[in-house]
């Protein structure tokens, strides 16, 4: 097996599966998850992008933030067409992908739930709503969607 660097002018290599979406959304395997939904974050207007992680640690953070009633869920989904780094936290926010974050046009299927998983802390919560609050007080908008 050959290795190769991706190349720097264009979309790095995506993390290998497992991928998760975190959301309040009562889903079951099969189902279609897709853009055109109202966004949980930034000026919560219709998004263009389904986003996902290979990491459980962001899932699980969107599954806390996510608006709506009902608990956090986390999914494990399958992209159904090729993908893209999320912009919005991609050498935006962080150099490279540490979060393992990424978004599509195209809807992700579920292909299963995770039902144990470790949420934070309510400080850690709390701080990070404050820190969401003091952007959109700023008008900095939190999704370039």
């Amino acid at each position: 097996m050959t290795t190769e660097s991706a190349p720097t002018d264009g979309p790095r290599y995506p993390s290998p599966p497992p991928y998760y979406h975190g959301t309040r959304a009562d889903l079951k395997p099969g189902d279609l998850l897709g853009p055109g939904y109202t966004s949980n974050f930034g000026t919560r207007k219709k998004a263009n992008h389904i986003y996902f992680s290979a990491s459980l640690e962001a899932a699980t953070w969107g599954a806390e933030l996510a608006a709506g009633e009902g608990r956090g869920r986390i999914y494990i989904v399958e992209p159904t067409d090729p993908f893209v780094d999320d912009p919005n936290l991609t050498d935006k926010k962080y150099p490279g992908n540490p979060t393992k974050s990424y978004r599509s046009k195209q809807p992700v299927r579920i292909m299963g739930e995770v039902t144990e998983w470790q949420g934070h802390t309510p400080e850690q919560l709390q701080t990070m709503k404050g820190n969401l609050a003091r952007l959109k007080q700023q008008g900095i908008a939190t999704i370039d969607d």
